[in-house]
Formats: structure tokens, C-alpha cells, sequence
């Protein structure tokens, strides 16, 4: 009895694992080869593509140098200091080359060695930009601590702000694009929203001392224009109203989206969209549609709510 039952039990584990390996085998040989589309998609050459984690990487040895006290060991002595940052440039140096050079061999018809001398000048030019990065971020900090009473000092804004995160991926996003580097600033800023809800394009334009309270929710178009001393609160939407098509049919890439000068207010909710203007020292109050130019020192703001005395449901 036991053998008979040993043996069935034995038997159908063995149909069972060529059943896996049949179903493997017979996916893994559809999955293997390049589709119509998937070629379509990709681009000529087997050139390496840009890597996600490096592009994660690149921004965690920016945040290092910028915040060096933060994230690393605090050092008094700035010798020590500079050696450790130093260390992490030339990390940063060559991580940037190489995932530069491929972001320009995915999007351009450049040789291999056209691409590697174009990302080495475009590397350096973004080392060349992190004392600004740094002075830029540091008026973001300062701005996000006065617009919330709830921190309690700089350092919590640095560590755990997403409001910050979101800008220090931006801010990096913003320099590799204005150099047209192609494919890495997307990366950048989508890895930010993925995990903080904040939605910048890279090519957005945004001033120093910059704010957004909360956070969640907010989206700034690729066009937007923001000026200094700006702040948003969560779920405030910088969008575009339309888009415009050439001859053949394709969206044109045009200027869409709003333009916010300094010291506005823009509470929670609230959409801002096409190409207008909010004029400098006004304020948008919460969950407002506005679709119009908007004159400095305004205040937009929604009529009161009415009271409709409900009793017992009814009305409702």
C-alpha cells in the first residue's frame, strides 16, 4: 500500500515539475524574442541603457555633499570634511559620465565616442553647478522651516521633509536638463514623485526660497514659471488648460502652463491652469479653478459656504 502510494505520489510531482518547466520554457522562448512594438520602442545599436539605481545613487552623493553634516558622520575639522566630500565627488564625477553618455546614446545618432567626450564636459559642468545647488536648496530649507510651525528645527526639515526631497530631485533634474541631457532628468524627478506624491518636471523654472506645505498631490508642468518666496500647500494642480497640434497632428510643446510671480500663496486644491498669470503678493485660496490672469496683490478666494440646515437627511 505504502509503495503504490509512494509511487503515485512520485509520479505526479514528476508531471507536475515538466509542467513547469514546459510552461517556462514555452514563455521564456515567446518572451525572448523582439516584438514589432518592443523594437519600435527601443533604440539602434546595443548600446547600454541608463541605469535606474545609478540614477538613484547620483542623487543620494549630491544629497551627501550638499548635506554633508546630515548624511555623513558630522566632522568639525574641515580637512576631514573636504576629504570625504571629496570622495564622494569622484564617485559622483563618474557615476554622471557614464549614465550621461548612455542617456545620449539612447535619445541621439552619436558615436559611442561622441557620447563619452560630450558626458565627460556636461559632468564636470554639473560638478561646476552644485555650489549654486547647494546655496539654492538651502533657501529651501529655510523657507519650508518658516512655513511650518510643526518644525521644530532645520534638521528635521533636511531629513524628513518630502517637500525637500522632492526639490533636491528637481533642483539636480533641473541643471542635467537645461545641458539637454536627455532621458536622466525624468528619472530623477519621477523617482521623487514615486515616492513623495510631488510631481515637478524638470523643466519647470522655479525661484529661491521655495515651499510646498504637505505636499502630496501637487503637480508643476514642464513650462511653469515660479518666482521667489513662493509657497504651495498639497493637492495644488500647475497645469495646462489645453494643448495645441501642428498640421500633422502631434501636440506641439509650447509654453502651457502658469506663470506665478513672487511671494504667492497657493492653498491646497487649488488648479491653476494654462498660460496665465498670478500676479506678485497675491493669494489663491483653496480648491479654486482658475483659468485667468490674475493682478499683484489679489486674493482669489471661494464664496461662502451656505448653510443649508439639514434635519434629520433631509435635502440630502
Amino acid at each position: 500500500m505504502n509503495y503504490f502510494y509512494t509511487f503515485a505520489r512520485e509520479t505526479k510531482l514528476n508531471d507536475m515539475e515538466k509542467n513547469v518547466n514546459d510552461v517556462l520554457l514555452k514563455n521564456v522562448a515567446i518572451l525572448s524574442k523582439h516584438s514589432e512594438k518592443e523594437d519600435s520602442m527601443m533604440p539602434e545599436g546595443s548600446s547600454p541603457l541608463p541605469s535606474v539605481e545609478c540614477v538613484k545613487k547620483i542623487v543620494t552623493l549630491v544629497k551627501c555633499i550638499i548635506f554633508s553634516d546630515y548624511f555623513h558622520k558630522r566632522q568639525p575639522d574641515e580637512q576631514i570634511r573636504a576629504y570625504y566630500i571629496g570622495v564622494n565627488m569622484e564617485e559622483l564625477y563618474k557615476l554622471l559620465n557614464a549614465q550621461i553618455a548612455r542617456g545620449l546614446l539612447f535619445c541621439s545618432c552619436m558615436s559611442e565616442e561622441e557620447a563619452q567626450d560630450k558626458a565627460q564636459q556636461l559632468a564636470l559642468s554639473f560638478i561646476d553647478h552644485l555650489p549654486e545647488l547647494k546655496r539654492l536648496l538651502y533657501t529651501d530649507v529655510e523657507a519650508i522651516f518658516n512655513g511650518d510651525p510643526a518644525a521644530t528645527n532645520y534638521g528635521e526639515v533636511i531629513f524628513s521633509y518630502p517637500s525637500l526631497n522632492a526639490m533636491t530631485h528637481y533642483r539636480i533634474a533641473h541643471v542635467l536638463h537645461l545641458m539637454e541631457v536627455p532621458v536622466i532628468p525624468r528619472i530623477i524627478t519621477e523617482q521623487a514623485h514615486s515616492k513623495t506624491g510631488i510631481d515637478i518636471h524638470p523643466g519647470a523654472q522655479i525661484g529661491e526660497y521655495f515651499s510646498i506645505d504637505h505636499g502630496t498631490g501637487v503637480v508643476i508642468g514642464e513650462t511653469s514659471i515660479i518666482g521667489n518666496h513662493v509657497a504651495l500647500y498639497q493637492g495644488v494642480t500647475l497645469g495646462a488648460k489645453s494643448f495645441k497640434y501642428d498640421e500633422n497632428g502631434n501636440m506641439m510643446n509650447i509654453p502651457r502652463h502658469p506663470i506665478i510671480e513672487d511671494n504667492v500663496t497657493i492653498y491646497s486644491n487649488a488648479s491653476v491652469l494654462g498660460r496665465i498669470t498670478i500676479g506678485h503678493d497675491s493669494v489663491i485660496g483653496g480648491n479654486i479653478w482658475l483659468t485667468h490672469d490674475v493682478p499683484p496683490f489679489s486674493r482669489i478666494l471661494q464664496s461662502k459656504a451656505v448653510d443649508a440646515g439639514f434635519n434629520g437627511g433631509l435635502g440630502i
